[in-house]
């Protein structure tokens, strides 16, 4: 008896060489979210943030390009690459993970996107900018245009993936060149190495290293559904790690000195206002830079819908793919309204990492040490759909993966209150190891 539709991409029908997934991967991380990222970690200083945007970043990235290899392996989807460890039915439990996740981050990066054309009618129009008395109007406008553009950029699939990256990879490059000219016009590196918060908002490099975190392993759960596209495996491993790492540092980094430099000028520093639109018309960007942070709100959205959209098809096996992602655009302008209900969208945005980074973790652990450790690289792929077959387990659930993803989480809340590895290293990637540790040894005592 089969249970789930599961369909390899064959290497005839592939298309996505070095190139591609470079490009896809410097467009997911060169977007609003990565820049605001960089805003908030400003609050550990320059010095800091730089050392946790780099370590995070090189040792996220590297679990990408294996999760990425994965794909590429096998020719499966990232949700349908957990069947194995979680087991048929446990899959469920990842793909749910997953399809929240990047709905919220296709939301997070909305807002943003609509913060900046609030300030476009403001300048066009004369309509209040968001944060004013007034200014959800224009908010609400911009989530709507945004959310259009949405529909259009997945209106193709991974073919309209590659178009829209390529685009926006040019025009985000030009408007960092340009931030960065008009940052160091306004500010000296001196200065921007120098400068430290009021202490009430200063950030231990252990929370910057936990927010930077379940920001980049978000992408860990979604490398599948891109290299499962890819010609070579250099382009799955390599040119992968090495794209999404261009794409954080670039963008993180000119949001962190950015940020940075608004606070020297105004002699005020408010992660609230960390986002790229309060920033660029601090430093007098124009509505030029607007357009371009809106354009590279669509590019980030095209992988975040994508991602969601494969996990959706995982947990209801008759849907197709393009519905699926239609339906979760539709959710995800729904979802765009939400931080209109905090008191600030900081505050939305951290909850929102809070619960990335609790789960996140530990399920990247457990799948990545069933597919390179337990099961040394060679899944079956017909099993994958086989009741009673080896992925299984009871009842369709490996319960001892769930076990171990479910201490990872424990671990993640219980380490945030140990104040030595909280201030210093941070939770997630300890929790991680642990986690991982816990899933080898139950599986080993299995066997």
């Amino acid at each position: 008896m089969r249970k789930g539709k599961v369909t390899a991409v064959p290497e005839s029908d592939r298309a996505m060489g070095n190139w591609d997934l470079f490009a896809t991967w410097i467009g997911a991380n060169a977007n609003n979210g990565t820049w605001y990222i960089g805003g908030v970690i400003a609050a550990a200083g320059m010095l800091t943030a730089s050392t946790a945007l780099i370590v995070c970043g090189i040792l996220s990235y590297v679990l990408l390009g294996l999760a990425s290899y994965m794909g590429y392996r096998t020719g499966l989807p990232a949700m349908a690459l957990t069947r194995p460890a979680f087991g048929l039915r446990g899959s469920f439990l990842p793909s749910i993970i997953n399809v929240v996740q990047f709905i919220g981050w296709a939301a997070a990066n909305t807002f943003i996107a609509a913060i900046s054309i609030s300030v476009i009618l403001k300048d066009l129009l004369g309509w209040p900018a968001y944060g004013t008395p007034g200014g959800n109007k224009g908010l609400i406008v911009g989530i709507i245009i945004m959310s259009l553009l949405h529909l259009a950029s997945i209106s193709l699939g991974e073919r309209s993936v590659r178009m829209i990256e390529r685009v926006g990879i040019v025009l985000v490059m030009a408007l960092v060149a340009w931030e960065t000219v008009v940052v160091f016009q306004h500010a000296s590196l001196a200065e921007i190495m120098a400068w430290r918060p009021a202490g009430h908002f200063k950030m231990t490099s252990g929370a910057a290293i936990d927010v930077l975190a379940a920001f980049n392993l978000a992408w860990v759960t979604a490398a599948a559904d891109f290299s499962r596209f890819g010609t070579k495996r250099s382009a799955a491993t390599t040119w992968s790690f090495l794209g999404a790492n261009v794409g954080l540092f670039v963008f993180a980094f000119i949001g962190l000195t950015a940020t940075i430099t608004a606070a020297i000028t105004s002699g005020v520093y408010d992660p609230n206002s960390s986002d790229p639109s309060t920033i660029a018309t601090k430093l007098g960007l124009g509505i030029l830079a607007l357009l371009v942070i809106v354009i590279t709100s669509t590019t980030a959205n095209a992988v975040n819908l994508m991602a969601a959209g494969s996990a959706v098809t995982n947990m209801f096996h008759r849907l197709r793919l393009q519905p699926a992602l239609w339906l979760v655009t539709l959710v995800a302008t729904a979802v765009s309204f939400v931080p209109l209900f905090f008191t600030t969208f900081l505050a939305a945005f951290t909850a929102f990492l809070d619960m990335i980074g609790m789960f996140l973790g530990p399920e990247i652990a457990v799948f990545l040490v069933d597919f390179y450790i337990l099961r040394r690289r060679e899944y079956v792929v017909d099993d994958m759909t086989l009741v009673d077959g080896q992925y299984w387990y009871r009842g369709g659930f490996n319960w001892r993966a769930i076990a171990s993803w479910a201490f990872g989480v424990a671990m993640y809340f219980a380490l945030r209150h140990v104040g030595f590895i909280a201030h210093t290293v941070g939770a997630t990637f300890v929790a991680m190891a642990l986690a991982a540790l816990l899933y080898y040894l139950l599986m080993r005592r299995k066997h």
